[in-house]
């Protein structure tokens, strides 16, 4: 299984971090161990001492693909869930000054908590698609598909010109506008619309 995550994906999430927009999808990988199960705390790691939520919609692929056109992209994929890319923000901005690449700050064990559900698409409105992130009694992220600057299926038939695609893997979709720091003691709740996602505590 792979886990292939967007990044800049929405503009105001670009501006918060002084970045430019992409002109086409950028995207970058963590390990299967990154994933979180649901139910599972979030144990803070002791090499960091700036860990960032950053809350997403998550496709998961439901068939084997490669160089995938964008009007087929759709048949790849026919449930959405929500996820969180965990990031080390202080490993991230020493990795940026060397210009050496991101993993350290992205992808380590359990970075990428998943929701314990997914919703078939057939129920959802795809292009106008809201989603929260909670911290503890505060909304902090709120995001709304219709703002992606890449849609569901660009990303897909993007992703699958430089690698196959195959079953099972997960594609983190790109964060809004609000990431911040958790801290020990802090519970996340994710949402897609009004429906609870996902609950985790952070020890």
């Amino acid at each position: 299984m792979k886990i292939i995550c967007i990044g800049r994906n929405y503009a105001d999430h670009a501006k918060e971090m002084s970045s430019p927009i992409p002109e086409e999808p950028m995207f970058f990988m963590k390990p299967d161990t990154s994933i979180l199960r649901p139910g599972t705390p979030f144990f803070y790691p002791d090499f960091s001492s700036d860990i960032h939520y950053e809350c997403e919609i998550v496709l998961k692929i439901n068939r084997v693909g490669k160089k995938i056109s964008t009007r087929f992209a759709h048949k790849y994929y026919d449930e959405i869930g929500l996820g969180i890319d965990f990031t080390a923000r202080d490993l991230q901005k020493k990795c940026k000054e060397k210009g050496h690449p991101w993993e350290i700050a992205k992808s380590f064990e359990s970075s990428a908590p998943i929701s314990r559900d997914f919703i078939s698409k057939s129920e959802l409105d795809l292009n106008n698609l809201s989603f929260s992130l909670k911290q503890n009694e505060t909304t902090v992220q709120q995001g709304n598909t219709a703002d992606m600057i890449f849609n569901f299926d660009t990303l897909v038939s993007y992703v699958s010109q430089f690698m196959t695609l195959k079953k099972g893997d997960l594609i983190y979709t790109g964060t809004p506008a609000g990431v911040g720091p958790i801290a020990i003691g802090d519970i996340l709740y994710g949402y897609i619309g009004d429906r609870e996602m996902f609950k985790i505590r952070i020890k």
